[in-house]
């Protein structure tokens, strides 16, 4: 199982993200085996649907930031299982989202709502939950168990923020970064202050790793959400558009309708609140979008966050480590898929 595969052209240039993947080879090598040894059970289904989904791959950047974190703050850290659980955390959160938007693929294929049902997906997301905590007891530290049971109620409290403002066009930007902190930025800050705290570091470095990520997940959050109105199926890894055909309101629509002809309002009224769409409409909402250049406006917001995660780090100890953590926060605001 591969942690990441990403290159930052079609050329030899390595991305920061497969940077940062080569610096810790050897611990995410360590969390993978630990992925594959407790995603097993006895139940036979229970497995299968868990390694469709995790051997598909994806970026592993949460735990890739656990342990990025973890051996800034100390060359001995171990914090394998720690990001196996914060890993889990993520995936289960992936299936119950899927099943929840009726999302047809993940990863660069089919969905393992579509492939298993959605019962089957519900359950074997608590599964990887109740995994992903055992892992968080084994660390026997109260305040990561905190940390990371706490971005589990977030994360489950922005889905259903994010449900109720759903085709809501009255949703304000403050509406809209609340649902991405809590769905997004929570796990990634708690990724990261929790592999601080593995590491033995002191509660302001554990802090500003923690702010480090909160910045980083915002801004990660809203480039994908950019992405999903100018990027295609194949570059994505999922349908482009899912969150038009799903009637959400994110970053480039909600910056669109403050510029809005009365025209433009109808349509986004029809199409997000309705729900009355037409094959010709996401590429309608493509053109509306470009036309108000909210995804340049849109990547300066999250180049707000950007500089705020680089302070952050700033003042955490300089090392390789947070070299490539630098290096990170610009491929993240820069990527187009």
């Amino acid at each position: 199982m591969q942690a990441i595969k990403h290159k930052q052209t079609e050329g030899s240039t390595v991305s920061p993200l497969d940077h940062l993947a080569d610096l810790l080879n050897t611990d995410m090598k360590a969390t993978n085996a630990v992925i594959l040894a407790r995603m097993q059970s006895h139940i036979p289904l229970v497995s299968e649907l868990a390694a469709y989904l995790i051997a598909a791959g994806g970026k592993r950047i949460r735990p890739l930031l656990t342990l990025a974190a973890a051996k800034a703050c100390s060359d001995k850290a171990e914090a394998t299982g720690l990001a196996a659980a914060v890993e889990f955390i993520h995936t289960a959160t992936l299936l119950h989202d899927d099943v929840v938007d009726e999302s047809a693929q993940r990863r660069g294929q089919a969905s393992a709502n579509m492939v298993f049902g959605n019962k089957a997906s519900v359950l074997v997301g608590d599964f990887l939950f109740a995994r992903a905590f055992e892992l968080m007891v084994e660390t026997d530290s109260i305040k990561i168990l905190d940390i990371l049971a706490r971005a589990s109620r977030i994360i489950a409290e922005g889905e259903v923020l994010q449900m109720s403002l759903t085709g809501n066009l009255e949703i304000t930007l403050e509406q809209y970064a609340a649902i991405i902190e809590a769905k997004t930025a929570a796990l990634f800050a708690a990724a990261c202050e929790s592999g601080a705290l593995k590491a033995g570091a002191d509660a302001a470095t554990a802090e500003n790793f923690r702010l480090y990520g909160h910045h980083l997940g915002m801004a990660f959050q809203m480039i994908d959400d950019l992405i999903d109105y100018t990027s295609d199926k194949k570059q994505m890894g999922k349908d482009a558009g899912d969150d038009f055909r799903e009637g959400k309101l994110t970053l480039p629509v909600i910056l669109a309708l403050k510029k809005a002809t009365p025209d433009e309002t109808t349509f986004w009224a029809r199409c997000m609140r309705d729900h009355n769409q037409t094959a010709a409409d996401l590429e309608t909402a493509r053109t509306i979008i470009a036309k108000h250049n909210t995804v340049a406006e849109g990547r300066s917001v999250a180049q707000n966050h950007i500089d705020a995660a680089r302070l952050a780090l700033t003042k955490t100890k300089q090392t390789g480590i947070t070299t490539t953590l630098d290096q990170l926060l610009d491929f993240v605001v820069s990527r187009n898929h």
